[in-house]
């Protein structure tokens, strides 16, 4: 083979290119690409806070909440009683007294996305009393998962004089099991006035307490735990609000409302420990009164006519 012969292919790919202009830099086609590909604004990355979101059921439902937790929903009926309350994942939702955050652990990632979820901690009189302690285990968790707590607001409230957050600034205030301590404490009218000027009108207030046999006194079970029905809708009803529903949710029949130690003696607390265990464990959780109040719209003003 001549050296003509052997240089012959590489003449002929030159010429098939038919191009007197250079071929461009091997990087210049990917910088093109990229520029072409980036937005004329850039967009910031949303937090997980704004791109996570749940809905009740898999709030409920989620892996964050323990299988002891868990296994007080068939006597708590977390789903049922939010949506008998109306509780969307928007607007401001002020939860009472959380304790150590069964219903936050649910209301909280609920709302992160698209709402507000405050939870309402009493101020503690003693550093070592359970509202502190209350306060410092809400506040563990909370911290513990900023992908679903993140969002989640604390104020700090005086029992005796209650402010929730700023004049009708909320949709949806939710208190559960709490109505008998203030009621024993004495504080009760203080706190649904607090609730009445928080809400917007229009808003709810959702209220699930221990309940007594239908006519009997406060002055005879306020000690008990349990609380006649007609006595906390006075409650609200004396602070503005109007009774829009009651269910059965959250009722047991099994529970007669005469116990040694009140309504501690059923679970989760046993207050008589191993004395007749299993017969409490077999009534199961309190019977419970749910209802669901309204802070009235108010007086429509109606245009003269021409």
């Amino acid at each position: 083979m001549n050296k003509f012969t052997s240089l012959l292919p590489l003449v002929l790919a030159l010429a098939a290119c038919g191009s007197s202009e250079p071929p461009a830099p091997a990087s210049s086609a990917p910088a093109a690409k990229a520029e072409l590909d980036q937005p004329a604004t850039p967009t910031p990355p949303q937090s997980a806070q704004q791109t996570l979101a749940y809905t009740l059921d898999s709030a409920i439902a989620g892996d964050w909440r323990s299988e002891a937790n868990k296994a007080r929903d068939p006597y708590r009926h977390p789903k049922e009683t939010l949506e008998f309350f109306g509780v969307k994942p928007t607007g401001t939702l002020i939860e009472i007294t959380p304790g150590s955050g069964w219903y936050a652990q649910i209301l909280a990632p609920l709302m992160h996305a698209s709402g507000t979820y405050v939870a309402a901690v009493a101020k503690p009189r003693k550093p070592e009393g359970e509202a502190a302690q209350d306060k410092s285990s809400l506040q563990t968790m909370f911290e513990s998962d900023p992908k679903l707590y993140g969002a989640a607001q604390t104020v700090v409230f005086d029992g005796a004089a209650p402010v929730f957050g700023p004049a009708n600034s909320a949709d949806v205030v939710l208190t559960f099991r709490n109505v008998h301590n203030w009621a024993m404490g004495g504080n009760a009218p203080a706190m649904f006035k607090g609730f009445f000027e928080v809400l917007k009108p229009g808003g709810t207030l959702g209220v699930v307490d221990h309940r007594a046999t239908a006519g009997e006194s406060f002055d005879k079970v306020k000690d008990s735990g349990y609380l006649p029905t007609e006595y906390v809708i006075k409650l609200a009803t004396d602070a503005g609000f109007k009774l829009v529903a009651q269910s059965e949710i959250n009722a047991n029949p099994k529970d007669d409302h005469h116990h040694e130690q009140g309504v501690w003696t059923l679970p989760p607390t046993f207050a008589l420990g191993e004395k007749d265990h299993q017969k409490y464990a077999d009534i199961g959780e309190s019977d419970r009164m749910t209802l669901k109040f309204e802070k009235p719209v108010g007086d429509q003003v109606f245009k003269t006519k021409d």
